[in-house]
């Protein structure tokens, strides 16, 4: 029988809303040890912050934490996500297509959870197909894939 995402996913993930400050996703990514917040209103996922785009949309563009606005610089356009029932396969080969170490986990819209590639590391009997999607999801994209 297939592992599906509802076994290994992180369940009431931490979450964000829009108005919210990069000071307040990067004290919960703190607070949490996680690398992501989900941005939420009324229970809808409506986008997602990572560490990365801490430091590349806001330190490193020199922006005032406490000023910037968490929907100014979530990703909103093109959210990959799974449901519960994604096989895990699935979820892997999904974040190793879009070079992704992170999927929220959807119901109808409604976040519901976040699966990573350490849940899937550790639920995986394949030590060399995780090892292989971590490969794929470090590798540089090409320039005009960057956000």
């Amino acid at each position: 029988m297939a592992t599906l995402v509802r076994h290994v996913m992180a369940q009431e993930p931490k979450t964000a809303t829009p108005e919210m400050n990069a000071y307040d996703a990067a004290g919960l990514m703190a607070s949490y040890d996680i690398g992501a917040v989900p941005i939420v209103q009324a229970d809808k996922l409506v986008g997602l912050v990572t560490d990365r785009d801490l430091v590349l949309r806001v330190l490193a563009a020199r922006q005032d934490p406490q000023q910037v606005k968490l929907g100014d610089i979530a990703t909103t356009r093109d959210l990959v996500t799974v449901t519960p029932d994604t096989q895990l396969s699935e979820a892997r080969q999904s974040m190793a297509d879009h070079k992704i170490r992170r999927l929220p986990v959807v119901k109808e819209d409604v976040l519901v959870g976040v699966i990573s590639i350490g849940d899937i590391a550790e639920s995986s009997s394949s030590m060399r197909s995780v090892g292989d999607v971590l490969r794929e999801v470090s590798e540089p994209r090409a320039a005009a894939d960057r956000v």
